[in-house]
């Protein structure tokens, strides 16, 4: 999940002051997390531990706060203040920095250099590392600063080998020199992974419980063609540090792209608890809050592939109720598209009829009705009212042009996404009219589109266009192009169910019945947590010829 310029326009200022107790919630338990500093104060080494462990799991804002108090307990521990420009510096999901940001950072640093005689040999090394990271007056391009820092921390790491945090941090600089992209659309691995993965790889085989290493590990592999390399790492994480949701969370980023389609929901149900917990004592108008419903978010996800549809909508649903409308309206352009999960739920299970009773959604939620029209498009042509389809599709139209060029759905522009749906509905309705060469036309052009977007996780279209356009290709009996889909989508997404009932129709359709049936019993395994029966792997085709 990459948060692009906007979040940095999300002020600090609520970690200004001092907020917690010293005792440990739940929301503040950072596990197995510690890392022993230069102070005499109990407190303020309790500060740093949870600190370190919150920018391990990404939570910026409240790291600051938790810095902040370690301060406030010893003003001398100079990696208190380390740590303060560590948590307000850049990350991996948020390039940027606001000018204030980078002056509080700079301040701080200063104030660890002032320190750092008290300090250790190694937490000089660190503070002098970090020192290259920030300058006051900020430049516009931070490109140099962060190379800078990536290397200073290179030499750190040749210094001090045997230190995991020393690697962490090592590794997380050389990612931040390409953030959300080390792997190229074809599986090709950016420059710097050549720098990032032995850092990695070789801190996890004596670390393998490391939160920071594993975390990063997770992030460094799940775009590429080796992502099973991570399934260790991300099984560790589970239970590493029960307090941070995030880090709960992301195993699921290497179980969607492994097939563990269950895991990938139990992971975030367990996110949402504990980030819940977060919410409950934090508010809900923060930076944070786009984490929280990338949980719920993962659970909609999950819960599609894995062919459990009131849980996905349940999900969908609630991820719209935790957004406050006061923070769509501060930040539209990273939070409005969200509200629109519940209309791709509805698509991937086949609701019609309750999709065409959804309200329209207010005229500041633009990438929504967007959306909302699409999904009503698609909805008007499977029931085979086609003329209302294509005056839905003018309208979907009409709202797509009217949508911010400046929404992004994560990585993605909305206006990229909705380039998919654009084609997808172009090409149900001409299946319903009986154009077949033109529908399946369209719809190869949307599996071109929809494969080509830039990562995300969840895919910034959440019901791969494969699906549909297997379907149709089955449903005319092209079993043998429906095949290739299939296969291609299992290469990707392994032993989804969608794909493998597709599979095993458009065999049985070729008259290869054993292995038809041997596939049989792998969607039969794969759809045992399902609540819905499906016609295919698309509820687009016709009830009537269901498998």
């Amino acid at each position: 999940m990459r948060l692009f310029l906007l979040c940095s326009a999300l002020a600090l200022a609520a970690c200004n002051s001092p907020r917690f107790e010293a005792s440990a919630p739940l929301y503040y338990d950072v596990g197995v997390v510690h890392r022993t500093v230069s102070t005499d104060s109990p407190e303020a080494q309790l500060w740093f531990d949870r600190g370190l462990g919150l920018c391990f799991g990404f939570n910026h804002e409240e790291a600051l706060a938790c810095f902040r108090q370690a301060v406030d307990a010893d003003p001398e521990c100079a990696m208190a203040w380390w740590g303060q420009a560590y948590a307000q510096g850049t990350n991996y999901n948020s390039p940027f920095m606001s000018d204030e940001a980078s002056h509080a950072a700079f301040d701080a640093i200063a104030r660890a250099v002032e320190l750092a005689d008290s300090a250790t040999a190694v937490e000089r090394a660190l503070i002098d590392a970090m020192s290259k990271r920030f300058t006051w007056p900020a430049p516009q391009d931070r490109a140099e600063l962060e190379a800078a820092y990536a290397e200073a921390m290179e030499t750190v790491h040749g210094a001090y080998p045997d230190d995991p945090e020393v690697a962490a941090l090592t590794a997380e600089a050389l990612m931040q020199l390409r953030p959300w992209a080390l792997w190229s659309h074809e599986g090709e691995p950016a420059p710097e992974l050549a720098r990032i993965r032995p850092v990695l790889e070789q801190g996890l085989q004596r670390w393998p419980d490391h939160p920071a290493l594993c975390h990063l590990y997770i992030h460094a592999m799940e775009a590429g063609p080796e992502v099973g390399r991570a399934i260790p790492a991300a099984r560790s994480l589970e239970s590493l540090t029960p307090g941070l949701g995030h880090l709960v969370h992301m195993p699921s980023h290497i179980y969607t792209w492994t097939g563990r389609y269950d895991d990938v929901v139990r992971v975030n149900l367990r996110a949402v608890e504990v980030d819940d917990a977060y919410a409950d004592f934090a508010g809900r108008e923060n930076l944070y809050t786009a984490y929280r419903i990338h949980n719920y978010h993962f659970v909609a996800y999950g819960a599609m592939w894995d062919g459990r549809r009131d849980l996905a909508l349940e999900y969908a649903r609630q991820l719209v109720r935790e957004i406050p409308d006061s923070l769509i309206e501060q930040m539209p352009d990273l939070f409005e598209v969200f509200t629109a999960t519940p209309y791709h739920v509805m698509v991937r299970f086949g609701l019609w009829e309750e999709l065409l009773a959804e309200p329209e959604p207010a005229a500041d939620r633009q990438a929504a009705r967007a959306v909302w029209r699409y999904a009503r498009g698609v909805a008007l042509a499977s029931l085979g009212r086609v003329e209302e389809a294509q005056r839905e599709q003018l309208a979907f139209r009409a709202a797509r042009a009217a949508v911010p060029e400046s929404r992004f759905l994560f990585q993605n522009p909305v206006a990229n996404v909705l380039e998919v749906a654009d084609r997808v509905l172009e090409g149900e309705i001409a299946y319903r009219r009986g154009d077949y060469d033109q529908a399946f036309a369209s719809l190869r052009d949307a599996v071109a589109y929809d494969e080509r977007l830039n990562y995300d996780e969840p895919w910034g279209w959440m019901e791969p266009v494969r699906h549909a356009l297997g379907a149709l290709l089955t449903e005319q009996g092209h079993y043998v192009e429906a095949e290739a889909v299939y296969r291609e989508n299992l290469r990707r997404y392994p032993e989804n169910g969608w794909a493998l009932h597709g599979l095993a129709e458009c065999l049985r359709g070729q008259g290869r019945t054993a292995e038809a049936a041997r596939v049989q019993e792998r969607f039969d395994a794969a759809w045992k947590r399902s609540d819905v029966v499906i016609p295919g792997s698309c509820f687009c085709k016709g009830l009537d010829l269901a498998g």
